[in-house]
C-alpha cells in the first residue's frame, strides 16, 4: 500500500522487473497509458504507487484516457492523481487501489469539460 504521496519513482527497468514483464512491454503499457510517467534529470519514471503488487494500479488507464480526452495533458492527469483530493480524502492513485472507480472517475469527469 502506498503510505501518502510520497512519490516514489522507478525507472521502467525496475518497473520491468517488479512486474516480471520485458521493457519492451512496459513501454507498451505506457503506450496505452496503462501506466503514466514522466522525465526526471532525463530518465522516464513511472510513479510506484501506480503498481499494484504485480501488476499496474486497476482502473488506471480509464481513468488517465477519461482525463486526458477530456482535456488534460498526460503530465496533468498524472499530477491529478497524485494530488490528495479533499472529495476523496485520499490522492486519486490511492482512492483506485481501494476500489473506489467510480467516485474517481465522476470527480475525473466534473474536472475534465
Amino acid at each position: 500500500m502506498s503510505s501518502g504521496n510520497t512519490n516514489s519513482w522507478l525507472s521502467v527497468p525496475d518497473v520491468a522487473e517488479r512486474l516480471g514483464l520485458s521493457v519492451s512491454r512496459v513501454r507498451r503499457l505506457v503506450e496505452d497509458r496503462a501506466l503514466l510517467g514522466r522525465k526526471i534529470d532525463g530518465v522516464f519514471v513511472i510513479p510506484a504507487e501506480f503498481l499494484n503488487d504485480d501488476e499496474p494500479l486497476p482502473h488506471l488507464a480509464g481513468t488517465a484516457t477519461l482525463l486526458i480526452d477530456g482535456g488534460f495533458s498526460e503530465e496533468g492527469a498524472l499530477d491529478w492523481l497524485l494530488t490528495p483530493d479533499e472529495q476523496l480524502g485520499a490522492t486519486p492513485a490511492d482512492a483506485l487501489r481501494s476500489g473506489r472507480k467510480s467516485e474517481v472517475r465522476r470527480i475525473a469527469q466534473a474536472l475534465a469539460v
